[in-house]
């Protein structure tokens, strides 16, 4: 006769008993009985109204899913032989990207034979990462991709955490707009 290890519906042991007992004292709760750990020996089950253990584990996924925090990549194009004021523009563009808590990826264009000088590139890089080194730090060192070159740089933690309260409190606004207004 096969046997479980019953656990009761505030968490309690009940012991191991027989499944049709158990079955028995879930009619008689009013309750389910779920198995929880079938791979255990005996099998772990549990009396619960499985009804409401369903909708609390998908309030709590909504939950984690509403306080993850979506990471947005922004991306910069420059070029190896850049302007100082084109660079300040471009640098202005990657301190506002950081300052709202997203991440920027910086691309170096190499093109004919900018390609057999890198260290141009490297310098370049270094010397922004150096510039915003207050707002951000860099998340992956320059890299050569193709004609390419490759840094990304990261908001510090706290600004990002920032970003991601402000667009939650923005949820909250607007779902308790929309209770009102409906």
């Amino acid at each position: 006769m096969p046997e479980v290890r019953l656990v009761g519906p505030n968490g309690e042991q009940v012991g191991i008993v027989s499944v049709q007992d158990a079955l028995r004292l879930a009619q008689e709760s009013d309750l389910d009985l779920v198995e929880v750990a079938p791979t255990a020996r005996p099998p772990v089950a549990k009396l619960m109204d499985y009804g409401k253990f369903k909708y609390e584990s998908a309030v709590k996924a909504r939950e984690s899913r509403k306080n993850q925090s979506n990471t947005i990549i922004k991306e910069i194009k420059l070029r190896p032989k850049i302007d100082p004021h084109d660079y300040e523009t471009k640098k202005g563009h990657v301190v506002r990207f950081l300052k709202s808590g997203d991440k920027v990826k910086v691309t170096i264009m190499f093109r004919g034979r900018e390609q057999s000088r890198p260290e141009l590139g490297r310098r370049l890089l270094a010397r922004l990462a150096e510039d915003v080194q207050d707002l951000g730090t860099v998340e992956s060192q320059p890299k050569q991709d193709g004609r390419n070159m490759v840094m990304v740089i990261g908001p510090h933690k706290r600004r990002s955490d920032h970003k991601a309260e402000a667009r939650a409190a923005a949820e909250d606004k607007s779902r308790r707009e929309q209770r009102s207004g409906a």
